[in-house]
């Protein structure tokens, strides 16, 4: 281990098993004591292990230490103008957090990251804590008079409640009226005696909390936490689980469903820009895909047809013997007990209920284009 969050000797102690992102340790999933994961291109001994934190995530609530994700503080008279020229998105009303798409001058993606408007001045922007450098080399270069940035990942840490119980948990550690938000509301409140930020999101489709402290604080906010859900069901997870459950929502994620050689209109974050806008970044190559002919790939979700080994990236798929596209992440949905991938597959053939085939470890297996969000595609559960 190179970098740790601060509660990592108390996650160890409960069983964390440790991946890492970029320089910092993050958990994939906590086992019991002595278990030891025995490698393998198809689901492995922790497979039943992983699909138990998510069942805990969709029935109780669920504890994710978000120490991995970045964050970054903008301020200053041009703050609101700044943001409004480096993201293609709308910005978000005070109190409010919205996923805000970056482009670069050509139109190609620069991030998926998400936008805070913390109503006094201060904006934060969250994405992937391994693109931290490359993010504030891009920001850097695109720096205006009356702008300050702040990289606050050697600042901050945080954890992320998800499930039903979600709300119920947090609502015992504070009387600030954190239950009042709505989806996509962020605000500052006492939990305890920590003072954090929090919003009202997860990335697990579920409704759900993230609560972000300072590094001194990450101890004591993953214990409290932890004693007032104990009666609720309460229990720790990994980014293992949260891929599932995030496949199950056919939500991509950066470095697989996004790169920055992927344009919005592949990957359907073009519905996340505000065409109404004078000026951003990559406007013009936007513009260009939006009234020209369309992406030649689209990203789609897949159901695969698989027996003991799940899609993970980059396999091809195959339309009567052509190469029509590839795999960019896979999985299995735990909750809707079906073998998941999602993939930039040609335009012609995107359509819902395409029968294709992909090789998945060695073996071509038949996969079909179905509808986003194969768990709660209306989106209720989350807002609820």
């Amino acid at each position: 281990p190179l970098k740790m969050a601060p509660a990592h000797s108390d996650m160890t102690a409960a069983g964390a098993v440790w991946g890492n992102s970029w320089d910092l340790e993050v958990p994939l999933y906590f086992a019991p004591q002595g278990f030891a994961e025995t490698p393998s291109l198809k689901r492995s001994n922790a497979f039943d292990i992983v699909g138990g934190e998510c069942r805990a995530v969709r029935e109780n609530v669920g504890l994710l230490d978000i120490t991995g994700f970045s964050r970054f503080e903008v301020s200053g008279p041009n703050a609101e103008a700044w943001l409004n020229s480096v993201f293609a998105t709308k910005l978000p009303a005070p109190g409010r957090a919205r996923l805000a798409v970056a482009l670069g001058h050509d139109g190609r993606l620069k991030g998926d990251l998400t936008l805070f408007n913390w109503g006094d001045g201060t904006w934060w922007i969250m994405g992937s804590y391994y693109l931290r450098r490359w993010h504030m080399r891009w920001f850097d270069d695109h720096m205006q008079d009356g702008v300050t940035i702040r990289d606050l990942g050697e600042e901050m840490a945080g954890f992320s409640l998800s499930g039903p119980n979600s709300r119920a948990v947090i609502e015992r550690l504070t009387d600030g009226p954190v239950g009042d938000l709505s989806f996509m509301g962020c605000g500052n409140f006492d939990i305890g005696l920590i003072r954090a930020k929090v919003g009202r999101l997860s990335v697990t489709g579920e409704a759900g909390y993230e609560i972000s402290c300072r590094m001194g604080d990450h101890i004591a906010l993953r214990r409290m936490l932890l004693e007032a859900g104990a009666d609720l069901g309460i229990s720790e997870y990994g980014f293992n689980a949260l891929l599932s459950l995030r496949l199950e929502k056919s939500y991509g994620i950066w470095s697989a469903e996004f790169t920055q050689g992927y344009t919005p209109g592949m990957t359907g974050m073009d519905r996340w820009i505000d065409w109404n806008k004078e000026a951003f970044v990559g406007r013009e190559a936007a513009l260009a895909e939006r009234d020209g002919n369309g992406p030649a790939q689209r990203l789609v979700t897949l159901e695969v047809a698989a027996d003991g080994a799940d899609a993970s990236g980059y396999e091809p798929v195959w339309s009567s013997g052509n190469k029509v596209g590839f795999v960019t992440s896979g999985g299995y949905g735990h909750t809707v007990g079906k073998s998941l991938a999602m993939a930039l597959v040609n335009a012609d053939l995107a359509e819902v209920g395409t029968d294709l085939t992909s090789h998945i470890v060695g073996v071509e297996r038949d996969v079909k284009v179905i509808a986003p969000s194969p768990y709660d595609p209306a989106g209720a559960v989350m807002r609820g």
